[in-house]
C-alpha cells in the first residue's frame, strides 16, 4: 500500500475515533480501556499526541524515562499526557491534527495507522461500541505489528501460530492455524484478545497461554 493510501486510512480512522469520543458522556472518558491502566481519556490523548511529537520533544522524553524500557516509557508518557490534557483540549487537537501526515521521529507512517486502528478498538470494545476496520488497512498494520512484536510483548505469540484472514488474502506464520477477520488477527498479533466468536482454529489453544 502506498503512503498516500496509508495516510488516507489514518485520517479516516482518526475522524471516526473523534466522532466516537464526541458522542461519549463525560463519565465514559474515565472508563477503563483494553490497555491496562489507561482510561479512555489517556488513550485519546495518546492517539492525537503522535502528530505533535517531533525531534524537539525527544530529548525530554528520553531524560524523563532514563533506565526504563519501551513499554514503561510509553505508559509514563501516556499518563503524563492524560493528566495535562482536558476532554475539550483533546477533542480540539483531533480537529487540528486529524489530517496531519507527521509521525514520531524514528517511526514509519504505519505506526500512526496501528495507533488509530488498535486504540479505537481499545476504547470502543469495553464500552460496547462496534467499530469495523478497513481490511486493507488492518492487513498493513498487522504486518508491521508482527515486525514490532518484540516491543509489544507479543513476539512468542506471533511465532507460535499461523494466522489466516477470512476477509482478505493474508496468511502469515507457521504452526497451528487461527482463522478470522484480519482485524481480529491484528488484535491477537498485538497481544490483545480477539472476539472469540469471530476466530477459530487449533492455534487458539497454542497461543492461549502466551497472551
Amino acid at each position: 500500500m502506498d503512503k498516500a493510501t496509508i495516510w488516507a486510512h489514518i485520517h479516516a480512522e482518526r475522524a471516526a475515533l473523534a466522532a466516537t469520543l464526541a458522542d461519549l458522556d463525560p463519565a465514559d472518558w474515565a472508563h477503563d480501556t483494553l490497555c491496562p491502566g489507561w482510561t479512555v481519556h489517556d488513550v485519546a490523548a495518546h492517539v492525537i499526541s503522535t502528530p505533535q511529537i517531533g525531534w524537539a520533544q525527544m530529548p525530554g522524553m528520553t531524560v524523563r524515562n532514563l533506565g526504563r524500557g519501551y513499554n514503561a516509557m510509553i505508559y509514563r508518557e501516556v499518563k503524563r499526557l492524560g493528566a495535562r490534557e482536558t476532554r475539550e483540549s483533546i477533542l480540539g487537537d483531533f480537529e487540528r491534527f486529524a489530517t496531519s501526515t507527521h509521525h514520531v521521529p524514528t517511526t514509519t507512517s504505519v505506526e500512526p495507522l496501528i495507533d488509530a486502528l488498535l486504540h479505537h478498538q481499545d476504547i470502543a470494545r469495553p464500552l460496547g461500541i462496534r467499530r469495523t476496520m478497513a481490511p486493507e488497512a488492518a492487513a498493513v498494520a498487522a504486518d508491521r505489528v508482527r515486525r514490532l512484536a518484540f516491543l509489544m510483548g507479543s513476539g512468542r505469540l506471533v511465532r507460535s501460530a499461523r494466522m489466516v484472514a477470512t476477509d482478505i488474502d493474508w496468511d502469515r506464520g507457521k504452526g497451528p492455524t487461527i482463522t478470522g477477520p484480519i482485524q481480529e488477527l491484528l488484535m491477537l498479533a498485538s497481544g490483545r484478545a480477539p472476539d472469540p466468536d469471530l476466530v477459530s482454529g487449533d492455534g487458539l489453544a497454542a497461543v492461549a497461554g502466551r497472551r
